[in-house]
């Protein structure tokens, strides 16, 4: 009997969630705003510091990617894994070289800075000698311990940090007013993010059991630095988290605001710039009970992505 009303149950959230999916609206195709929104201050700094502009820099990687016929097969292998359009991909890579990060002349630079790191014993997580492991076995963080998926655990971990550490002196310790991936995760001040797909080592970490179950690459530990930079670093495995990266963002916008965002690369695009996805789908959720023509909107860096689509897509 208990076997019996399980399987009903499991029959009536199945039966329930369909309607949900099936009610997804598409986000139109292509951008909202008829001119480029305001580039933010930090990427214009960049741009400064290299005396590069921001065309030059997009023609650059656009080079790199139309050369290296290796690394768009594992772009489409990736894509493919993840069930997502691989120019979400292409437009990821294109949007954190044209903003983010300098020039590249080869993808070959990464694998050799992800085997140095693989090397470098002394990597560790951490802020004025206390591992993030402890820092998060605090009784503050008791409430994320229960929470099955990575990004869930990671994000109830950073709300705590916010809540209760974030500015603030706890047990005589001081905590910088700054966010946690920065203040926890970034050892000998290397950077915040890292590789082709310029990746964050808090943003692996809350994609690493869906990358486990898909491309069965080793579950990533905050306790093993030197392991996930070369996981974030290594083309060969940065690939499979920013593929999972963004099909987490599809699917939390499709069951979280009913919007599809899967035929629009501009959107997945803005969203792997800005993050907070959960929070963001939550938001839009609620406009468009109150517009249920509202849409999720790009930003700059998601604009172009769209505006140069046509042009991304020929790489493929």
């Amino acid at each position: 009997m208990r076997l019996l009303r399980s399987a009903l149950l499991a029959t009536l959230v199945l039966a329930t969630a369909l309607p949900a999916l099936a009610a997804a609206v598409v986000a139109p195709a292509g951008n909202r705003s008829a001119e480029q929104p305001t580039i933010d201050m930090s990427s214009i700094k960049r741009a400064g510091e290299t005396k590069e502009s921001f065309d030059a820099k997009y023609r650059r990687i656009y080079a790199l990617l139309q050369r290296d016929k290796t690394l768009i097969r594992s772009i489409k292998r990736a894509a493919k894994t993840y069930g997502v359009d691989p120019v979400h991909l292409i437009g990821a890579i294109i949007g954190e070289h044209t903003y983010n990060v300098g020039g590249l002349d080869s993808a070959q630079s990464y694998y050799v800075k992800a085997l140095a790191y693989l090397g470098t014993k002394d990597l560790a997580f951490g802020y004025k000698g206390e591992s993030v492991t402890d820092f998060v076995a605090r009784p503050e963080f008791d409430g994320c311990d229960n929470l099955k998926s990575s990004y869930d655990l990671w994000t109830c971990r950073e709300d705590v940090w916010d809540a209760e550490f974030r500015g603030k002196t706890v047990d005589g310790k001081s905590f910088p007013r700054d966010r946690f991936s920065k203040v926890f995760f970034q050892p000998l001040y290397a950077g915040q993010t890292f590789g082709l797909g310029q990746i964050n080592p808090l943003t692996a970490l809350t994609v690493t059991d869906i990358v486990h179950k898909k491309s069965g690459l080793p579950l990533l530990s905050a306790e093993q630095a030197p392991q996930l930079y070369q996981a974030i670093m290594d083309p060969n495995m940065s690939l499979d988290y920013m593929a999972a990266i963004i099909r987490l963002s599809i699917d939390v916008y499709r069951d979280t605001a009913g919007v599809d965002i899967s035929n629009n690369p501009g959107i997945t695009a803005t969203l792997y710039n800005v993050g907070d996805v959960k929070v963001r789908a939550r938001a839009l959720a609620a406009e468009r009970k109150r517009n249920k023509n509202a849409m999720p909107q790009e930003n700059y860096y998601g604009w172009l992505v769209n505006d140069r689509q046509d042009e991304l897509r020929k790489l493929l």
